[in-house]
């Protein structure tokens, strides 16, 4: 096969994937029993609901409903110790801090370092630590109040092995294994941790707040089916769940940064960003002339399906797309869209993050009575500086 003929497979295949990704969301509709977030009525009026990036949830209406009922609300939604904040992340803590903000609620937001520990994603327990207090700073960066977010890094909070252990009683082996494919050789951490997860959802509780909003990515939710089924042996409420969409990452394929470094990282340099996105796979034609004649395709283009889930309003992304296929509109073009909506969104981090104080992580950051927070969180300790590559 000549190289030509092989970008060419290379090309339907990354087209078929980001093809492939509408139906892994429809998965959890047509397999799991989730919902489709589009088939409810008086949704918020946030762009992650406008753009469709909220495709599917697990009683949202119910949730909605208490809420509106005056019933004391919180959000609880996690983050990896062992990855990095990446766009894709915006769609979830952009909808965070939206009913934070427009509800007054609570955020609850676990940092998973024993479970990145225990699954060997980090070293040792101090680099998970480490990665856990850069991305409570990114967390503080990202506009959250300060008094209304409790983040949850479980080596500074052991309290939530209390509960963890509460739970454990109601989870069988059999369970795990099935919802989790875990074999006996896999060590009794991961085994146990689905309980560690729960205690995170259900924490709100110890704090008087049943009615619990979990936003997550899709591939999450088997986590949630775990947690939902205590909630009645425990007399707690089932925490709603909304389900973001699947994004390809910038190749194309499945968004993984660890798998194939095709994510746009909040702390990635100018430099790094326009890299990627000026290699990010299009739906251009592969001369001007011929896209000229033939138009591209925007439902494929990686930049046009960033900008229409971030960046635009419906209409705008319909006028946008009008101009790609007419072929008006280059895919260099549409790249230099993205570039400058996504720079304008990095530089802005940037600053937050460089104005996140110790004050800010001591107040945000839950610990177990004697932890000595303020020692932790000195910037020699988690070397701040060297996250961010200006």
């Amino acid at each position: 096969m000549t190289s030509e003929g092989a970008s060419v497979d290379r090309d339907d295949e990354r087209k078929n994937e980001i093809k492939s990704l509408v139906e892994e969301n429809k998965k959890l509709v047509n397999d799991f029993g989730a919902k489709l977030v589009s088939d409810l009525t008086d949704l918020p009026d946030f762009y992650t609901f406008n753009n469709g990036l909220m495709y599917s949830h697990r009683d949202f209406d119910l949730f909605q409903k208490r809420r509106m009922n005056g019933e004391k609300s919180a959000i609880v939604s996690g983050f990896n110790a062992s990855s990095s904040p990446h766009i894709a992340h915006f769609a979830v803590f952009d909808t965070n801090r939206f009913f934070q903000e427009k509800y007054e609620m609570d955020v609850f937001l676990p940092i998973s370092d024993d479970e990145s520990y225990v699954a060997g994603k980090v070293k040792d327990q101090e680099t998970g630590l480490r990665n856990s207090l850069l991305i409570a700073r990114s967390i503080a960066a990202m506009g959250y109040s300060r008094p209304r977010t409790r983040i949850i890094i479980d080596q500074l909070y052991t309290n939530i092995y209390n509960l963890a252990f509460r739970l454990s009683r109601s989870i069988t082996m059999s369970t795990v294994k099935a919802t989790y494919g875990y074999t006996n050789d896999k060590n009794i951490g991961l085994h146990f941790y689905p309980a560690v997860q729960s205690a995170h959802i259900y924490l709100p509780n110890l704090f008087g707040i049943k009615n619990i909003l979990v936003p997550i990515g899709p591939d999450e939710d088997a986590h949630l089916r775990v947690c939902r089924d205590l909630a009645d042996t425990f007399g707690f409420t089932r925490p709603a769940v909304l389900h973001s969409r699947f994004l390809p990452g910038t190749d194309g394929y499945k968004m993984s940064k660890s798998m194939r470094n095709n994510a746009i990282l909040l702390t990635d340099s100018d430099k790094e960003v326009k890299r990627r996105i000026g290699m990010a796979f299009s739906g251009g034609q592969v001369s001007v002339e011929d896209h000229r004649r033939l138009g591209g395709d925007p439902d494929i283009d990686v930049s046009f399906l960033y900008l229409k889930s971030f960046f635009l309003t419906p209409k705008e992304s319909s006028d946008l797309a009008e101009e790609y296929r007419s072929g008006r509109l280059l895919s260099g073009e549409m790249k230099a869209l993205l570039t400058g909506k996504i720079l304008d969104r990095i530089h802005s981090f940037r600053e937050n993050y460089e104005k996140v104080t110790e004050r800010d992580m001591v107040r945000m950051i839950m610990v177990n009575e004697g932890v000595e927070i303020e020692k932790l969180v000195s910037p020699e300790n988690y070397l701040p500086e060297k996250y961010l590559k200006n």
